[in-house]
């Protein structure tokens, strides 16, 4: 991959508010899901970085810079369309120095005008939910730090996301679903529907 090809990902995910003590679910009870690997840890910290008055996010963009865990690098998201949104990446290159092709993505923000808003650390259990056909999906429990950095300001919490992988439905009908399946058993477990859009919005207050 050359620095201005970027990775290109379509996250298609769910996110989950849960205490400190909630159990993991019970994936058995979830149809088509045949096994649930052991739990990876990985551990990430990532900057994101917007202008002084948020245009990025007002515009439904993330930009981060990201290490640890197998897709460390830079990370630009776009706007999010229903459960899906668009991902794409580049490797870390030098620290404090944006790549000339993630400064020419987020064109026609000015890399000169970002700064660093947030830091996200992230002690990340990754679990891969696997059927007949390959793995389904993707389900992580986040145990969270998040720092504002306009006023130092932290918040920690929990949370779990599921985002489906190559195996999943392709349809939405099917991918419909294939959630509404996976929520029994989340929810069942004691999970809640997420209260903040994503970590950089909580991390924020927002």
């Amino acid at each position: 991959m050359t620095d201005s090809a970027p990775s290109r990902s379509v996250e298609v995910e769910r996110k989950y508010d849960v205490d400190a003590d909630t159990p993991l679910p019970d994936w058995a009870t979830v149809a088509g899901v045949l096994s649930a690997s052991p739990g990876e840890l990985r551990e990430l910290d990532a900057q994101y970085l917007d202008t002084a008055d948020l245009s990025l996010a007002a515009a439904g963009c993330a930009l981060r810079r990201r290490t640890g865990g197998p897709d460390a690098g830079w990370h630009l998201k776009g706007p999010r369309t229903g459960d899906g949104r668009v991902e794409l990446g580049w490797p870390l290159g030098e620290q404090d120095v944006i790549p000339d092709a993630v400064a020419q993505a987020i064109a026609p923000v000015e890399a000169s005008a970002l700064r660093p808003i947030a830091r996200i650390e992230n002690s990340r259990t990754a679990f891969l939910l696997t059927g007949p056909d390959g793995v389904l999906a993707e389900f992580v429990d986040d145990h969270v730090r998040g720092t504002d950095l306009s006023d130092g300001t932290r918040r920690e919490w929990r949370e779990w996301e599921l985002e489906l992988g190559p195996a999943a439905p392709a349809d939405d009908a099917g991918r419909q679903t294939f959630f509404a399946a996976a929520e029994k058993a989340i929810f069942a477990a004691g999970a809640r529907d997420a209260s903040s859009g994503s970590k950089l919005a909580r991390a924020l207050g927002r």
